[in-house]
């Protein structure tokens, strides 16, 4: 059944195995993040049997989901929680991260409903300029944090390369080092979490620069895909065969490579620019921008240029290829970490582990 998307869950483990590992060594521990395979059971299963102890997803419907299919972990909520969904939180979860005081509030008042006590991470912006408090509002925040029943604040955190691209430093972790011994003193505790994310993390690491004080780092591309979009680079001691997807030839044909008559914009709004090229062999595919980000399909044969697409359709190059392709033959592609969260949530890609 095509296209389909072929999951190397050893290969998943492996790297959970090796992060797990090196992260060790600086008395870290991972989190592995779900959310780029909506909370799929089986690679949270090949993470869990990595090493890994705690599991985090932006959605609290992955979290229900992996609950529900015998998923014995922890759970962290890594997107703040809506207030619509506060009672599944704290059912569900049993971390969550929080940068407003209103949800705070709403889930003080839903763990004291029933029974519970809910841990809670207070994020900080070092400067990526997505969720968190600013570092000169957290002395007041926390104060204010604290005097609510039914919420244990365990840690801070912070997240860098997602929104803003931001790289992960010696300055902007030297913030939050400066904020847990204020943090320490407010809550009059020894031992917090100090929680940073993404895989672009990793690369201070392996740098061997100072942690920081980190003690938790959020993961999820490099141990699904071995590669660091932030960072742009390929993890080196991490395994890359770990998603392939496979897609089928419904065309081939010889056409000039420019269109003919007045250009406009394409079916996104965007302007397409085309080189005069001649003309060329094409093949196109059953699987398009509905189903992945063709951007970030990377062809395994050679010889084989992926040119674009449209909802439904990806148009290729093969007039190089060093593989004779026809009309119901299949190409197979390394994916985008974006390539793979679409392909992952789209219905219509198979899912097939190995």
């Amino acid at each position: 059944m095509f296209p389909a998307l072929e999951i190397n869950l050893s290969a998943i483990e492996e790297n959970a195995r090796e992060v797990a590992r090196f992260c060790e060594s600086d008395g870290i521990q991972i989190v592995g993040v779900t959310k780029g395979v909506c909370g799929d059971p089986k690679i949270a299963k090949a993470m869990l049997n990595g090493g890994i102890q705690i599991l985090g997803d932006s959605r609290i419907q992955n979290i229900e989901k992996m609950r529900e299919n015998g998923i014995n972990a922890k759970f962290m909520l890594i997107r703040s929680p809506m207030v619509s969904e506060i009672e599944k939180v704290v059912e569900l979860a049993d971390y969550s991260i929080n940068s407003e005081l209103s949800v705070l509030k709403k889930l003080s008042e839903a763990s004291l409903e029933h029974g519970k006590s809910h841990k809670v991470i207070i994020m900080v912006d070092v400067g990526d300029r997505r969720e968190g408090i600013m570092p000169g509002d957290f002395a007041s925040f926390l104060r204010e944090a604290r005097k609510l029943r039914g919420i244990e604040i365990v840690g801070i955190g912070t997240n860098v390369g997602c929104f803003g691209g931001v790289l992960p430093s010696t300055e902007n972790h030297e913030v939050l080092r400066r904020l847990n011994e204020k943090a320490k003193s407010i809550l009059g505790v020894e031992d917090l979490v100090i929680s940073s994310g993404g895989t672009v993390v990793l690369n201070l690491l392996e740098e061997r620069q100072s942690s920081y004080g980190i003690n938790q780092l959020r993961i999820g591309e490099g141990i699904l895909l071995g590669t660091d979009s932030t960072g742009n680079r390929t993890i080196p001691w991490l395994r890359q065969d770990t998603f392939v997807l496979e897609a089928e030839i419904i065309e081939v044909k010889w056409k000039p490579s420019l269109p003919e008559g007045p250009i406009g914009k394409d079916a996104f709004g965007n302007t397409p620019i085309f080189e005069d090229r001649g003309i060329r062999k094409r093949a196109i595919l059953a699987i398009g921008k509905q189903d992945t980000e063709i951007e970030g399909l990377f062809p395994l044969y050679n010889g084989i240029e992926v040119l674009g697409g449209s909802s439904d359709h990806t148009i290729i190059d093969i007039t190089g290829s060093k593989v004779p392709l026809e009309v119901g033959d299949t190409v197979k592609f390394k994916l985008s970490y974006p390539a793979m969260l679409r392909g992952m949530t789209s219905p219509y890609v198979h899912k097939a582990y190995i």
